[in-house]
């Protein structure tokens, strides 16, 4: 490493946040960038340390020393090819990534992990500043077609491999955008759409077809693909939401998660009301909203709700409060259970742990209030908005994965091994959520990247069977 004894003189310094009270104002990011000379001392913080458990720790395996010590040379231009050779999309892990890497760092046994995330960020940020993140062309097509189900990161990740190794991907979509839930799942406050638009003019120019507005397995049947492409991939997420089976579900006021974050994303971009909430606008404003679900959705709920300006947030977990501190020594180099309080939730909301809700109760068909228990104890919470953020049971079924006719696994994902990503039809592979279930955005950029390694290796030994 450049400096060895970096993480001595330096201390922990990541970004900041901008105030709560300006940030709720409105839905643009607002983390505070540092200024490139502090995130190179920043760098030269990552240590010479003989093993480095944050390349396991990383889902895509990125070569984090080798990149954190190009930034500390001032080198950034090198740092993000070091950087793309793993990972398709920094500027989006950057963003949303929970990072198991810092986790995985060996300073995190003192609490002080090198700020690898944010370093990642600006390392991809700058690129596109400087105008160094340019389209990587095959040198020569292959001829072979490949249709792409989805257009999340684990579909774009697979679609751009694809044809930097010369095949020629279209990537269906059924919304009107592309990203997917990248794109409606995520709030602008913690990552800006631009970016993924940036990116997909990177990927056209490099030979990608997006085709959005079409639902595959509605707007068009599968074996109209099976006929017209080499291969098929499936990578349409895992976006059937776990509901809450309680007495009075059925009251008005009580939401999925996606149906309210989606809304918000699509006035955000330009769509009038009428395009984006459909037949029922769903607004926090005013209200007294409780979010049932502890994880990153429900906190993106509470944001979300902060911005509409609701009179209260209350989120519930199911399970106990963790810990404040994990024990280093029984957990690390792995991801530790612990107490995490995101941004949406330091602007203000109430989080009860170990919280079971029984009943949602209502008049005239509206939601009022929900009954809850606690440790024995009968529970009644004011509610005029009840968001159902519980996370997700697996893929849709019907459509495409159903016409498709692959198997399945017990847990009702498409059924592909790990590695080679085919499923029982030998030209039908699956990747992302659709095959590993509910996950990080890292673990799809990964999954795509090896899926589309598996796709090239069986076209190119049918290629060589066929010379």
């Amino acid at each position: 490493m450049g400096d060895p004894t970096g993480f001595l003189k330096v201390e922990r310094q990541d970004r900041t946040y901008r105030p709560a009270q300006e940030r709720v104002t409105h839905y643009k990011e607002f983390v505070i960038d540092r200024d490139p000379e502090t995130s190179r001392k920043q760098a030269s913080r990552c240590m010479d340390c003989g093993i480095p458990f944050c390349h396991s720790g990383c889902p895509v395996n990125n070569l984090i020393p080798d990149w954190n010590d190009l930034v500390y040379k001032d080198d950034w231009k090198t740092a993000i090819d070091r950087l793309h050779e793993t990972n398709n999309f920094p500027e989006f892990t950057g963003r949303i990534c929970p990072a198991p890497c810092e986790a995985s760092c060996t300073l995190n046994l003192q609490d002080t992990p090198v700020t690898i995330k944010s370093i990642e960020c600006e390392i991809a940020d700058r690129a596109f500043d400087e105008g160094w993140v340019k389209p990587k062309m095959a040198p020569r097509g292959t001829g072979k077609r490949i249709a792409i189900v989805g257009s999340g990161p684990a579909g774009m990740a697979c679609a751009q491999q694809l044809a930097r190794h010369g095949h020629n991907p279209t990537v269906f979509e059924k919304n009107d955008r592309i990203g997917g839930l990248l794109r409606y799942g995520i709030p602008d406050f913690k990552m800006e759409k631009h970016l993924i638009d940036r990116r997909v003019a990177q990927m056209e120019a490099e030979g990608v077809i997006f085709r959005t507005g079409v639902n595959v397995g509605v707007d068009i049947p599968v074996q109209r693909l099976m006929d017209d492409y080499d291969i098929l991939i499936l990578a349409g997420g895992a976006e059937k939401p776990r509901d809450l089976k309680v007495p009075g579900r059925e009251l008005e006021g009580t939401y999925f998660a996606m149906e309210f974050l989606t809304q918000q994303n699509k006035r955000n971009a330009g769509d009038p009301e009428e395009k984006a909430a459909g037949n029922r606008t769903i607004s926090a404003k005013g209200k007294h909203v409780v979010v049932i679900g502890g994880g990153d959705t429900g906190s993106d709920c509470i944001g979300t709700s902060h911005r509409h300006g609701a009179a209260s947030v209350t989120q519930l977990e199911i399970m106990p409060e963790p810990p404040l501190k994990e024990q280093k020594l029984l957990t690390w180099p792995h991801w530790p259970m612990k107490l995490r309080t995101s941004s949406s939730q330091e602007e203000g909301a109430d989080r009860e742990f170990a919280i079971v809700t029984k009943e949602l109760i209502g008049e005239n068909g509206h939601v009022t209030a929900l009954v809850c228990e606690r440790n024995g104890e009968r529970v009644e919470l004011k509610a005029d908005l009840v968001l159902l953020a519980m996370g997700f049971t697996g893929p849709c079924i019907p459509g495409a994965v159903e016409q498709a006719g692959v198997d399945l696994t017990e847990r009702g994902n498409v059924d592909a091994a790990f590695g080679e990503f085919r499923t029982s039809n030998p030209r039908i592979f699956a990747c992302g959520d659709m095959r590993r279930g509910q996950s990080l955005v890292v673990w799809a950029i990964r999954e795509g990247r090896d899926c589309a390694r598996s796709v090239h290796a069986q076209l190119s030994a049918v290629a060589r069977q066929a010379a």
